[in-house]
């Protein structure tokens, strides 16, 4: 495997995870505070992003490579469409679980993508592996408390 490719496998996964903080960021305090529950499991969600931005950011530097510490082009149409959408919704629990677990699923899409490139040497796909394993369970948690509302 390539060391070029690795890298670039590392950024995008990076601006994944910079999409993922910021839609963290946009995030209705309201519904998080609301929620007991919610809470405690949003502002772990956000301590994780960061750790794991650190994590993919270690993993780049060590193989020589530039970070790409900027969000996707993609990201920032979804946050935008997501703040026109809740301009115009009454419910902002049920808007927001929802708009959660999608930005979720497509971060769990993109890193198992990554994953089967193929263009990941060992240690990265164990961190990569092990990111992917706190995706699923944060999508699997929004989704419960989605079911509950």
């Amino acid at each position: 495997m390539e060391n070029g490719k690795t890298i670039d496998v590392l950024n995008n996964l990076l601006q994944i995870i910079n999409d993922r903080i910021e839609g963290f960021k946009d995030v209705n305090v309201e519904m998080i505070e609301s929620h007991s529950n919610l809470k405690e499991e949003y502002d772990c969600m956000v301590q994780n992003s960061y750790k794991m931005r650190t994590e993919l950011s270690s993993l780049i530097e060590e193989r020589g490579g530039d970070l790409k510490n900027t969000t996707t082009f993609a990201g920032g149409l979804h946050r935008a469409w997501i703040d026109v959408k809740n301009s115009f919704t009454f419910d902002k629990s049920e808007s927001t679980l929802q708009n959660v677990i999608f930005g979720e699923d497509a971060a769990v899409k993109a890193y198992e993508k990554a994953l089967g490139s193929g263009d990941l040497c060992a240690e990265s796909s164990k961190i990569v592996q092990d990111q992917l394993q706190e995706l699923k369970s944060s999508y699997h948690k929004f989704v419960g408390m989605e079911e509950e509302l």
